[in-house]
């Protein structure tokens, strides 16, 4: 044999041995009904049930619900190499990960799946569950709807012709590669926008997610396909109409909104302070009034951070799955809002005293930071229509409209 040869066996040699030591998983990953979190979730399940909640962020009964909605969806079939992972794994290791927002590669070690797997997996589900819970998150498509939600509004916030609240967040993002720019928002950071209407029950009605994080805050409204209904006036809203028997003034229906939002006649915010202004009585009181409102979806936010801490750090992902799993948190809020009585028990929103009618703070105040807020805009002029809905608003909060304490409020 020559020296050649005897090169050219070694290094085959070498190659065949290398190749003999390369392991098709890591053996741990085919023991996951031993090492997995299935069987802590069973155990939990019978002898904890508030950490089994506390684990998934909801109840065995809403977790069964949800299982059974999105099983033909995630359901794998086996293959003679392996068992496919099974519905309840996928299902339980996704809500871990909307819950803590802890990595793929940290999940491994509670799961027995690999992190490539767990990613997968994370984003399958979420589809899934935006897919069998689109009925949750709803918009109204009658005049009649929309005067139900009015309804509400004035009962629960004392404030007639409302229809919803409006608001906009920023949803912090890993910077992508090739990015440059593009996702880097005013506060130095990359994100998406996610942009929500509630109603008076603390559910979203409309939510809109995914725009880069650069697009100007005070045009957020325009690049949505909600903005755009609401521009043409094709919100299917109701007619203008007085405000109570016998006045000859009608007034739009319209949400209410802050700062961040260029008001038109169907949108109002409160009265700002520019300069050395002092702002009088009558429109303290209609910032106040109108905060009542406001504050539900500034609750709802809290609420779906302190819930999904998903939210409390940067998403380790692109900008298209960063928005499948934002979309994902909102349809699960509004799914636990009507499946779970405990999802928002008393004191986790802003609640105000009956008798003094002193606001409180929610425990989410406390305990979660907020997403970052749009930034205000003063420099668009209002339309006349506009000014003259708020001002109008404005003086009926002060006459008929008015509340027993809400000069106690704003003095």
């Amino acid at each position: 044999m020559d020296a050649y040869t005897a090169l050219a066996l070694g290094i085959a040699l070498k190659s065949t041995q290398k190749r003999k030591r390369r392991k098709w998983a890591q053996q741990w990953y085919l023991c996951r009904e031993r090492f997995g979190h299935v069987p802590l979730l069973n155990e939990l399940r019978i002898s904890e049930p508030d950490v089994f909640k506390n684990f998934l962020r909801m109840d065995g009964e809403s977790f069964d619900k949800l299982l059974d909605l999105v099983r033909p969806y995630i359901t794998k079939e086996n293959t003679v190499m392996r068992s496919a992972i099974s519905p309840f794994e996928r299902l339980s290791i996704t809500l871990r990960f909307l819950a803590t927002g802890n990595t793929f590669e940290d999940l491994k070690f509670l799961s027995a799946i690999s992190p490539q797997a767990i990613g997968g997996i994370v984003i399958d589900t979420c589809n899934a569950i935006n897919t069998c819970l689109q009925s949750y998150i709803k918009m109204p498509q009658t005049a009649e709807e929309w005067k139900e939600l009015s309804n509400d509004f004035n009962k629960h916030w004392n404030i007639p012709h409302c229809i919803g609240a409006l608001d906009g967040k920023h949803v912090s993002i890993k910077k992508t590669i090739g990015s440059g720019s593009f996702y880097y928002n005013y506060k130095k950071h990359c994100s998406i926008v996610l942009l929500a209407v509630v109603n008076a029950k603390y559910e979203f009605i409309m939510v809109d997610a995914g725009m880069n994080g650069r697009v100007s805050d005070g045009g957020v409204m325009s690049h949505t396909k909600f903005g755009s209904l609401m521009e043409h006036g094709e919100l299917q809203l109701p007619g203008a109409e007085p405000l109570h028997e016998g006045d000859s003034i009608d007034v739009p229906y319209f949400f209410v909104a802050d700062d961040a939002f260029a008001m038109n006649e169907n949108l109002l915010k409160p009265y700002s302070v520019m300069g050395n202004d002092v702002l009088d009585q009558e429109r303290r009181v209609f910032n106040y009034r109108l905060s009542r409102g406001r504050r539900i979806v500034e609750n709802v936010f809290g609420i779906l951070v302190s819930r999904f801490g998903v939210f409390q750090r940067p998403m380790l992902l692109s900008p298209e799955k960063a928005t499948t799993v934002t979309l994902t948190c909102c349809y699960l809020h509004n799914f636990l809002r009507k499946q779970s009585s405990g999802y928002m028990a008393p004191g986790s929103v802003d609640w105000e005293d009956n008798v003094t009618h002193e606001l409180h703070s929610g425990e989410w105040r406390s305990k979660q930071r907020e997403l970052a807020a749009l930034r205000p805009i003063f420099s668009r002029n209002s339309s006349e229509k506009a000014k003259f809905t708020r001002d109008t608003m404005k003086h009926y909060f002060s006459t008929l409209g008015s509340v027993p304490w809400q000069l106690k409020m704003v003095s």
